[in-house]
């Protein structure tokens, strides 16, 4: 005689499976340590500090008193 199996586990177990394969390859994918995130977020912001340095135009600022306004 067979053995009895109850369809809800095995499809519950099925689910899991899939769902902890998913989250595997989601690590993978996305999974940065705490300190690779922060150091990531300096570097863009260093980045961008830089960029508004280095800015030609001067919106937002008064112009200087000795410059002929371009």
């Amino acid at each position: 005689m067979s053995e009895i199996i109850n369809l809800n586990r095995v499809r519950k177990a099925r689910d899991k499976a899939a769902a902890r394969a998913t989250a595997a390859s989601n690590r993978v994918l996305h999974g940065l340590t705490k300190a690779e995130k922060d150091k990531a977020k300096a570097e863009r912001e260093r980045a961008g500090r830089t960029v508004d340095d280095h800015r030609l135009d001067r919106q937002g600022r008064e112009p200087d008193p000795g410059r002929d306004p371009v």
